[in-house]
């Protein structure tokens, strides 16, 4: 049993064995933020690998539940040793008219994964909730998903209605979704276009230090 292990069984999804050796790793004495430095390097690999299709959508989503499992697993422990503050609070919808949502649950599984907080509002959300609710849940960031071209201009309308409100500089916004591009985000003044799940947590960390 050691921490190599346990990366084993995060990057094949095996969650029963995953929760098992976390609970092992921390009963022996192993310093959980060590255990999460270590799998958050693990997700990043596979979200690379993800992104390079050396690997695919069904595998990323198992590495990523077994991850999630490891976390409730560590996560008493952390906040006892006054460890494991979140990266950030992430607001994560779909916009108005759109009832996509796989691809934003794998970026939710991805940012939980990476330990990020998430308050996830789910599909079919106007521009006004994803603001009400990130003023409520404290965000750092609204992630705002667009599957279909007729509903990508609700992204531009929220950026538009935080300009007005005078909070555009309270939140960084996020864009994403299969027709979204890098270049419909500067159009619309998005702080970042992510393309992929894979990319999602590396691309947030770096996003909120800047």
């Amino acid at each position: 049993m050691s921490l190599q292990d346990l990366c084993k069984a995060v990057e094949t999804g095996d969650q029963d064995r995953g929760k098992d050796l976390a609970q092992k790793l921390v009963d022996g004495g192993t310093n959980p933020l060590e255990i999460i430095d270590a799998l958050t390097k693990v997700m990043d690999e596979i979200g690379e690998k993800f992104t390079r299709l050396e690997i695919f959508l069904p595998e990323m989503m198992m590495s990523g539940e077994a991850m999630s499992k490891v976390v409730e697993i560590l996560t008493p422990h952390l906040k006892k040793g006054g460890g494991g503050e979140p990266k950030g609070k992430v607001v994560l919808g779909t916009v108005k008219g759109d009832l996509h949502e796989i691809g934003k649950n794998i970026v939710k599984l991805m940012l939980q994964a990476g330990f990020f907080e998430i308050k996830d509002i789910g599909v079919d959300a106007d521009p006004m909730t994803f603001i009400k609710e990130a003023q409520e849940f404290g965000a750092d960031i609204i992630g705002a998903s667009s599957l279909m071209t007729t509903t990508m201009p609700h992204q531009k309308e929220m950026i538009d209605i935080l300009k007005d409100q005078g909070k555009r500089d309270k939140y960084k916004v996020v864009i994403g979704g299969a027709p979204t591009t890098v270049e419909w985000a500067e159009e619309i003044g998005a702080d970042l276009y992510a393309p992929d799940a894979g990319s999602a947590t590396q691309l947030l960390s770096g996003l909120l230090k800047k």
